[in-house]
C-alpha cells in the first residue's frame, strides 16, 4: 500500500468540509457557539485545515507549511470565504505530497514525535483518518444545531474515494 488512498481519505474530507461550510445560509452562524459547544465549526475547519497542511504536507510533502496550533483555536470571525481558501491550499498541498508517501514512508516511523510518542506513519495516518472524520461529523453536527436544519451534505461520499468505480 502506498498513501494514495489514504491522501484520498484526506481530500474527500476536506471537500466535504467545504460543502458544510457552504451549507450555511449564514455566514456569521458558523462561529456561533451554542451553550455546551466548545468549538465552532470555524474553528474545527481552521484546525483540520492546518492540521493535514502540517502532518501529510510540511512534514511527508516537504511544503514548508509553518502549523500554527494555538491559531486555530484562537482566531474567530474569519470569512467563509478565507476558510474555504485555506481549505483549498489544504488539497492542493496534499496533492502535491501525495507522491511522496511511499510504501517505504508509511512503513517507517512518523518523522515526528506526536504527544512525546513515536509511532509507524501508517497507523498515525489511519488514526489521523479517524479524527479527521471525528471532526467532520462535529462540524456537521455544529451546523444543525444553529441552523436548525438537518439536511445531510453527503460527507462520506463513496464516490470521491480514490478507487471507486460506478457499477452499471
Amino acid at each position: 500500500m502506498d498513501g494514495n488512498y489514504l491522501v484520498g481519505v484526506y481530500i474527500r474530507d476536506l471537500k466535504a468540509l467545504r460543502r458544510e461550510l457552504e451549507a450555511y445560509p449564514n455566514e456569521k452562524d458558523i462561529w456561533r457557539l451554542p451553550p455546551g459547544i466548545s468549538n465552532s465549526a470555524g474553528t474545527l475547519a481552521l484546525h483540520l485545515a492546518g492540521s493535514l497542511r502540517h502532518m501529510i504536507g510540511a512534514v511527508l510533502g516537504g511544503s514548508g507549511y509553518v502549523r500554527d496550533r494555538n491559531a486555530e483555536f484562537a482566531k474567530r470571525d474569519v470569512s467563509r470565504a478565507d476558510l474555504l481558501a485555506g481549505i483549498a491550499v489544504a488539497i492542493a498541498e496534499l496533492e502535491r505530497a501525495r507522491p511522496h508517501i511511499t510504501a517505504a514512508v508509511l512503513d517507517a516511523e512518523f518523522p515526528q514525535a506526536l504527544a512525546g510518542h513515536r509511532v509507524k506513519a501508517e497507523e498515525l495516518l489511519i488514526h489521523f483518518a479517524a479524527h479527521c472524520g471525528y471532526h467532520l461529523g462535529q462540524v456537521d453536527y455544529h451546523r444543525r444545531i444553529v441552523t436548525g436544519k438537518g439536511e445531510t451534505i453527503g460527507a462520506m461520499a463513496i464516490p470521491e474515494l480514490a478507487t471507486a468505480r460506478k457499477v452499471e
